[in-house]
């Protein structure tokens, strides 16, 4: 987390309250128990790309800040991917992909929940872009966000392309089957640039054409998915890059998801036996 995250979370009552919680006799428990897992983990099989969906923020809201705008808890879920990342960064993760907004919640929303939690995504990225080392790029049909939001996400993360420390992707304005239909897109448009007809293309296609149209072309797939909230489905995350990604499920909602649960997840990972289909 950056100096002006912490400032920033330190100022809020949650933030205090954190910070109490960790110097308390159980919090110190709970970090001994956190350093035990940190010590356990085979940093050999750690997975080099986590994507997670960051799910339950709605609900914990109504949970958590019962009579307050949802925003509380997208908020909430905000300052968790901001801890996310930095864990992520200290456990030598390279590449971390985090989805904030679907295509479907972006038609479904009510406009004003959704103008806050646009909001809310476009604090978010910019802080991420003030890490010096940090890549944040963002991966989703971007047509489809308000011209002012596009805009600001955009100035945010172009100037950290060049950046060689850890990747971040922000699923915003994501469907997997939106993907999917803009990979095509583009590819039909360049082959059809080519001089390519339909009739040859639908002889030569080659699965790995298709793969250098998605959002996240270039990228190895993720490793590790992570959904919290209790739910057990992928809904349409990552639908092409995820054929071999191991899945794990967590019941806490976003916001209450804790470091242990990702090491947690982690440990699990690297208990596991990959077989990529064989």
């Amino acid at each position: 987390m950056s100096k002006s995250s912490l400032f920033s979370r330190l100022r809020s009552p949650e933030g205090r309250q954190e910070l109490i919680d960790r110097l308390h006799p159980r919090g110190l428990l709970y970090r001994s128990y956190e350093g035990r897992l940190t010590a356990e983990l085979d940093r050999d099989r750690l997975p080099q790309h986590v994507a997670v969906m960051a799910d339950g923020n709605r609900r914990w809201a109504r949970l958590n800040a019962p009579g307050q705008p949802l925003i509380t808890g997208y908020r909430a879920g905000a300052d968790k991917l901001r801890d996310f990342c930095g864990w992520c960064d200290e456990s030598g993760i390279g590449r971390v992909t985090l989805w904030v907004l679907s295509t479907d919640n972006l038609q479904r929303a009510d406009r004003d929940e959704l103008d806050g939690l646009l909001q809310v995504i476009g604090d978010m990225v910019t802080d991420l872009a003030t890490h010096p080392n940090w890549r944040v790029q963002i991966v989703g049909a971007m047509d489809l966000l308000p011209d002012d939001i596009a805009a600001r996400l955009k100035a945010a993360t172009e100037p950290t392309a060049g950046r060689t420390g850890m990747h971040i992707n922000i699923a915003v304005s994501y469907g997997g089957r939106h993907e999917l239909r803009d990979a095509f897109r583009s590819l039909l448009a360049e082959e059809a640039e080519k001089g390519t007809t339909l009739a040859e293309l639908a002889t030569t296609l080659e699965i790995e054409q298709i793969a250098d149209h998605l959002y996240t072309k270039g990228q190895p797939d993720p490793d590790l998915i992570i959904r919290t909230s209790g739910e057990q489905r992928v809904s349409g995350f990552l639908i092409w890059q995820s054929v071999h990604s191991e899945l794990y499920f967590c019941e806490a909602l976003w916001p209450d998801f804790r470091r242990v649960d990702f090491l947690r997840a982690l440990r699990s990972f690297t208990q596991r036996e990959r077989r990529y289909g064989r």
